[in-house]
């Protein structure tokens, strides 16, 4: 029980660190020393920074999905309600990290992918899960006519959480929402609108 503990404790430090600084800016010695954990013991739970790496991406995107099933399979709201809850969620989580930490898996995507094909196929996987999500919520959107069924809804899938992280990076960068409200105006009044 202690160890898996410690574990947790080191990935839910880590990710912190990784979310502000960055997975190569960010030390095994400040995760030890945040979580308190004498200097030696990483190397009992983890075999490299890599495997620590890992499992900092697998424990966020597992927590993730959970949010995601909540927000975007809620059978008591209309599809197209369960996607404006999930930009409203982004948005809200954007204004409570003041425009600085975004998306800990588009961050690391962007800064790990050109470096390791072990965090770019990772990270691909977890993109993968998150686009089923959203097709699943588009194809009932699709089936009840609210939306167009000119487009297929894994390519909306893609299409939107593809934006939807460039629109995360754009708010980070200027800090301010205007580009995440930018892409959800488009995307509701111009994509996803019915024929």
């Amino acid at each position: 029980m202690k160890n898996t503990a410690t574990r947790d404790k080191l990935i839910d430090s880590g990710a912190e660190l990784i979310a502000q600084q960055g997975y190569n800016a960010t030390g095994i010695n400040a995760v030890l020393k945040t979580c308190g954990v004498p200097k030696g013991s990483f190397y009992h739970y983890f075999s490299s920074k890599e495997d620590f790496g890992l499992a900092v991406i697998e424990r966020f995107a597992d927590d993730y999905d959970v949010s995601l099933a909540a927000l975007l399979e809620d059978p008591s709201l209309p599809p197209l309600e369960r996607l404006r809850r999930y930009f409203a969620t982004g948005r809200a989580h954007m204004l409570d990290c003041d425009h600085t930490t975004g998306c800990l898996i588009g961050n690391l995507g962007q800064e790990l992918s050109g470096q390791s094909d072990t965090f770019r196929d990772a990270l691909n996987l977890v993109f993968q899960r998150w686009e089923k999500r959203f097709v699943a919520c588009l194809n009932q959107a699709q089936a009840d006519g609210t939306i167009n069924t000119a487009v297929a809804p894994e390519a909306l899938a893609s299409f939107i959480l593809s934006g939807w992280e460039g629109a995360i990076l754009r708010a980070k960068t200027l800090k301010s929402l205007a580009p995440m409200e930018h892409f959800e105006a488009i995307l509701f009044d111009h994509v996803l609108a019915p024929r």
